[in-house]
């Protein structure tokens, strides 16, 4: 096995597995919208202008050109949505959600648009993954940590439902990305510069409207700074080193860690609490993903990306 790509894998993972609790740290008068459109906006600039060559290559191509722009689509929504969820329902259950519900969605894309069979396999991790976001939702508590106590029982379903929106928008362009790098026989990381730099374009606007407050004070600007050097851009430059190197579901497996890792820190650092009931979830959740990913075979995927 190349170590390698395994220890870039890791590294991403841990990085990515930051994010909510880092947000966590802003002030309150910091919108989740803000948040979401600079980590993503900065972050998606900064991985097209270091991909730009091969990047620009992409956009010329008619065929993959259409996947690129689907795939923005999820690039533009899925960090308004993340961001949103993990307001309101918190860290812990926010990302498990969002990154759990991932990969059920991208199977049901690929059941609709290939036909591509669903199997028992796929029913029976889904509806682990499914009651355990259930289960996670009932086992939060609204009252301790970065959930919007005031928002009550009914804002962690508000934002479980987000975080649901945020899974479907990365398993679009999860798909998008890998039908664009076959369309044309892209490089991942031109294919990738280039939907992150159309969706860090629909972002701008965004964050022109929303993220004055990321500017009031030199650690505010740091923290951004940090979400979208470090978890955006430095992170998605280690999965393409994975990715080149270890097939797609061991891939999948490996980043299985992200979840793991919010979860500790949302509990150790932020604060938060999951009852009996959420931690039940929480293990049927991670369930469920490692049953998936452990099926899906074929080439290398950008599943990350």
């Amino acid at each position: 096995m190349p170590w390698s790509g395994v220890l870039a894998l890791l590294l991403a993972s841990l990085l990515w597995g930051t994010t909510g609790t880092t947000a966590s740290f802003l002030p309150a008068d910091v919108s989740p919208l803000a948040i979401g459109a600079s980590t993503m906006g900065i972050g998606g600039l900064l991985l097209f202008a270091a991909t730009s060559r091969v990047s620009i290559a992409v956009l010329r191509d008619r065929d993959a050109r259409r996947w690129v722009l689907i795939g923005a689509i999820g690039v533009f929504v899925y960090p308004l949505a993340f961001y949103a969820g993990m307001d309101l329902a918190g860290v812990a259950v926010g990302n498990v959600v969002a990154l759990g519900s991932g990969p059920v969605f991208a199977a049901l894309i690929e059941w609709i648009v290939e036909r591509r069979r669903l199997d028992l396999r796929w029913a029976v991790s889904t509806a682990s993954a499914v009651l355990g976001i259930v289960l996670l939702s009932l086992g939060a508590d609204p009252s301790h940590g970065a959930v919007d106590a005031e928002a009550g029982e009914g804002g962690v379903v508000a934002g479980v439902l987000l975080a649901l929106l945020a899974g479907l928008a990365y398993a679009l362009y999860t798909y998008s990305s890998g039908r664009a790098i076959r369309a044309g026989a892209h490089p991942s990381r031109g294919v990738m510069g280039s939907m992150f730099g159309v969706g860090a374009i629909l972002l701008l606007p965004v964050l022109i409207l929303t993220g004055a407050p990321l500017l009031q004070s030199a650690a505010t600007a740091g923290i951004a700074a940090y979400l979208a050097v470090g978890p955006m851009f430095t992170a998605y430059l280690l999965f393409g080193i994975g990715v080149r190197a270890i097939r797609s579901s061991m891939v999948t497996t490996i980043t299985l860690l992200e979840p793991v890792v919010a979860t500790v820190l949302a509990v150790t650092v932020v604060g938060e609490r999951l009852a009996p009931l959420g931690w039940v979830g929480l293990a049927l959740v991670l369930a469920g993903l490692t049953i998936l990913v452990s099926a899906r075979r074929g080439p290398k995927m950008a599943e990350r990306l």
